[in-house]
């Protein structure tokens, strides 16, 4: 076999008693959790909004950006339900760092026992902090590290078609959320939702098993192929094909970054679009009262400093700029807050 085993890493029962969650905390989650389910049956008439790092590192400046938020994320709880994206996992398209669970240090060799303590720590304190919080299952056999501290998961753009990851959507009781694929296609985002929420027998962890499907998997629409699919007529299309679907709970989640944000003279991702872009969406709910009724939420990257940085352009972490995204841009803290806020009295 083309490998080596560098080391055996602790399993989780062994982190999760190094770093565990005190009780009240562990309420707090499962009710942040029945909150957003609550929401996506329509019985909540808030939206939810995950928003957050594209990366959640460093630990330092990810609890600072959340510090910052938290006043406004209070101030707009009646409208919105704030979940903070930890994303600890990152796809690539071709290669590139993996994230803070692989490489807590991006300059120093990976070290996935010293990265799962060092993102359940920093997840902790955010719990701590009152946020409800969302990453990515890019790897769904590190789920049982941190899944006890999430209330939100997604399914990502380049891993919504593996048949492993819509049967661990399947499986989990928590609001998970699948990506349209990289090229935009609507009808395979549409068989992703359908897969998760059914049924599935398979092999886990040397088992055979049956998932109870979810009732809570729905449609993350985030752009594809070079273009955006936000727009009012795609909206209507993915709100038509959930109920032709009679899928439970026919949900969409716009994302308001990726592809939604590209800007039509550079053809690149802009992340100080994402208001516009919000904007627009909400345009379409005022229009069209199907679209706002499976509209429940949007997601959008935010970080302390606007845009991004080139991390292949120093030699340590410390000679980055301090809360500025070395993945996806962001928009800045401020003007994120402004967006919540505008939000709130739009809806």
């Amino acid at each position: 076999m083309a490998f080596q085993v560098q080391k055996e890493l602790p399993r989780a029962a062994v982190i999760l008693s190094k770093l565990p969650l005190a009780p009240e905390f562990q309420a707090q989650v499962k009710k942040d959790q029945a909150e957003i389910q609550a929401i996506l049956r329509g019985e909540d008439d808030r939206k939810i909004m995950i928003i957050g790092p594209c990366s959640a590192w460093p630990e330092d400046a990810v609890l600072d950006f959340a510090e910052q938020l938290k006043p406004t994320a209070d101030k707009v709880s009646h409208k919105l339900k704030i979940v903070l994206r930890t994303y600890l996992q990152k796809p690539r398209t071709t290669i590139g760092w993996l994230g803070p669970v692989n490489q807590p240090d991006p300059y120093a060799a990976p070290d996935l026992e010293a990265g799962t303590l060092y993102c359940r720590k920093m997840m902790i304190k955010a719990v701590e902090m009152g946020y409800a919080l969302a990453d990515e299952a890019l790897f769904t056999h590190n789920d049982s590290y941190f899944v006890d501290l999430l209330s939100w998961i997604a399914i990502g753009a380049r891993s919504a078609e593996d048949q492993e990851h819509r049967i661990f959507a399947s499986m989990i009781e928590h609001p998970v959320g699948l990506k349209n694929p990289t090229s935009g296609d609507l009808n395979i985002a549409i068989n992703s939702v359908i897969a998760a929420q059914h049924p599935h027998v398979f092999a886990f962890h040397g088992q055979q098993i049956k998932t109870d499907g979810n009732d809570y998997a729905h449609l993350i629409l985030r752009g594809g192929g070079g273009l955006p699919n936000h727009d009012t007529e795609t909206l209507k299309a993915a709100t038509k094909k959930l109920t032709d679907k009679s899928l439970k709970n026919p949900s969409i989640i716009v994302d308001l970054s990726h592809d939604n944000s590209l800007n039509p003279e550079t053809g690149k991702k802009d992340p100080s679009l994402q208001p516009m872009v919000l904007e627009e969406v909400l345009a379409s709910m005022k229009a069209d009262a199907n679209v706002a009724q499976c509209v429940k939420g949007f997601m959008a990257e935010s970080f302390i400093v606007n845009g991004k940085q080139d991390a292949t352009a120093v030699k340590t972490a410390s000679e980055l700029n301090y809360g500025q995204s070395i993945t996806d841009g962001c928009l800045d803290i401020e003007e994120t807050k402004i967006m919540l806020e505008n939000l709130a009295k739009a809806l």
